[in-house]
């Protein structure tokens, strides 16, 4: 027999209130999208998208919605034959309850859990949480919905003088009445009361009550009366129960409930001739059993879209953890205040010395014409040291520096200038292409192997260097040096594979990394990486670059033997 709860089986009820949030948009519309496939009997994806809603929620300001998320996916798996699933979901609202002045929430919760203690075959529960929900201040319907769900708690305790009792006094009742739904359930329930304790004046409630719901669009509950029916006549006419628990068997069909075509299965073996119990009782077996598998299924597949959404919650919570510390070291970092007089001494030195060195070189060298070393130097001067010389000079011009706070602080500033200097220096420093090239490229490529960065070098060994030429050699390195200084300062990568090999009579290098990637029009007007072009194409090499944004980098280029 079919027992009446709440009205959200048959009618849609929204829970959703005003509050403007960033997200709630995109949280509403998931909402609907669960709300439309719960309509359409879709289980698995209203559960999927319920529960989404529910994990994007701000437990601070959103608590309504998460009830609601949580009625509906509670209600689903109910609905499933998960019944503790059913119950840890409805429990899981609680805690958000106190949060809410519409106790319509509350009552909804009661009412959901009174129904799984039901399916349980826990009386007591059932009754303790139906009453809760009777006590709340609630509206008139919901009142009389909660007292109609008190009484069939009697009945599944198969106290059904108590339960009439209770359905009599609503069947007097206006809003009842007038409320077909309602209505037909009270009086249904009432008249099957009325059977149990002999008295005859039942069938006429179960016959009006199944003459309401056959008006009522979309058949709901029409199953029960049936059912009802057919255990009426069980007894003195098998042959009308029979009629009964076929009808009842067609309607549970056509509303996919498994419990009311088990239970005419039953009525029809019972009251059917031999050759056709037989029959039946085979639909009843294989019916069990089949439902016994998809309620299994469901329960393993709720639970997993359970795991799935908290699992991806724990991860995403803990890159931005990873993301805030990365931030928080970087901005340390740049905090760092650089040292002054002596260093700034040094690194003009040092700069004039790189600068008059490559460009004695590019005079000595054709191929060193393209290199435009002063404007790459210039350019990391202003935007490495300038500032930061500027910042300290002031420092130390605005500051009383016999403090030994401050002069701590001069003194940090000095050592950060010393050592980006001595950046520049190394990175602009003379390459020894003789019998230490190959130590001296695997140097350089190394210092960029840090604990967030691995560097990857496939087939460098294997490739004849003594074949190669001084200026290739020294493009070779200049090469892969811009590369990985532009990976270090734009990518943000964590792998970068580095290939040799020999193609013909070329020597043909793979470079690829798995970091943001760029846009074409952003590679061309990076002076470091036109520079690698210039370089490749004075000695009639070839170079090519592949990224897209969010999809790495990627460059490949060949230079004659």
């Amino acid at each position: 027999m079919v027992l009446f709860y709440t009205l959200q089986s048959c009618e849609k009820k929204s829970l959703k209130t005003p509050e403007k949030k960033s997200n709630l948009k995109e949280i509403d519309s998931l909402i609907d999208l669960g709300d439309n496939y719960l309509e359409k009997i879709k289980y698995d994806s209203a559960f999927y998208f319920h529960n989404k809603a529910k994990s994007l929620c701000n437990p601070r300001t959103d608590n309504t919605r998460i009830i609601y998320s949580l009625t509906k996916m509670s209600e689903i798996q109910q609905n499933n034959g998960d019944y503790s699933g059913s119950e840890a979901t409805a429990v899981e609202a609680i805690p958000f309850l106190n949060k809410t002045i519409d106790p319509s929430y509350e009552c909804s919760i009661y009412n959901l859990l009174g129904a799984v203690y039901q399916k349980q075959n826990d009386y007591d529960n059932e009754l303790y949480y139906f009453n809760k929900a009777f006590n709340l201040k609630i509206d008139s319907i919901r009142k009389l919905m909660t007292k109609q769900n008190i009484a069939v708690a009697y009945m599944a305790k198969k106290d059904y003088n108590r339960a009439i009792q209770i359905l009599l006094p609503l069947t007097l009742k206006k809003e009842v009445i007038n409320f077909p739904i309602l209505f037909s359930k009270v009086i249904n329930n009432l008249g099957y009361s009325y059977f149990k304790v002999g008295n005859p004046i039942g069938i006429d409630y179960l016959n009006e009550a199944l003459k309401i719901k056959k008006g009522i669009k979309g058949d709901c509950g029409i199953a029960s009366s049936y059912l009802n029916l057919s255990n009426y006549y069980k007894e003195s006419n098998s042959k009308l129960s029979n009629e009964y628990a076929r009808l009842a068997y067609e309607k549970g069909t056509k509303a996919n409930n498994i419990d009311d075509r088990l239970d005419a299965l039953a009525i029809l073996i019972q009251t059917s001739t031999e050759n056709q119990s037989k029959n039946y009782s085979e639909k009843y077996i294989l019916l069990n059993d089949s439902i016994t598998k998809v309620r299994q299924n469901a329960r393993n597949q709720f639970a997993k879209i359970k795991y799935d959404s908290k699992k991806e919650k724990e991860e995403n919570l803990l890159l931005k953890t990873q993301k805030a510390e990365t931030a928080l070291q970087l901005e340390e970092h740049k905090n760092r205040n650089l040292i002054l007089y002596f260093i700034v001494a040094m690194g003009i030195a040092a700069t004039g010395f790189i600068s008059f060195y490559l460009i004695a070189k590019n005079k000595r060298e054709k191929i060193k014409t393209s290199y435009d070393t002063e404007i790459r130097i210039a350019k990391k001067l202003h935007d490495e040291l300038a500032n930061d010389v500027y910042h300290t000079m002031a420092f130390a011009e605005t500051q009383d520096l016999s403090s030994s706070q401050n002069k701590e602080i001069l003194l940090t500033n000095l050592d950060t200038i010393y050592s980006r200097t001595r950046n520049i220096s190394k990175e602009n420093s003379t390459i020894d292409t003789g019998l230490h090239f190959v130590v001296g490229l695997k140097e350089m490529m190394s210092n960029f192997n840090t604990d967030a960065v691995t560097i990857l070098i496939n087939g460098m060994d294997a490739v004849d260097w003594n074949a190669l030429e001084t200026n290739k050699k020294i493009i070779v390195y200049r090469v892969l040096q811009e590369l990985l200084v532009n990976m270090k300062k734009h990518s943000q990568s964590s792998v970068v594979v580095i290939a040799f090999k020999k193609n013909e009579n070329k020597l043909q290098i793979d470079y690829s990394d798995n970091g943001l990637g760029a846009a074409s029009y952003k590679i061309n007007s990076r002076n470091g990486l036109q520079n690698v072009k210039n370089r490749i194409l004075a000695i009639k090499g070839s170079i090519t670059f592949d990224t897209k944004p969010g999809k790495g980098f990627k460059s490949s280029f060949a230079i004659p033997i």
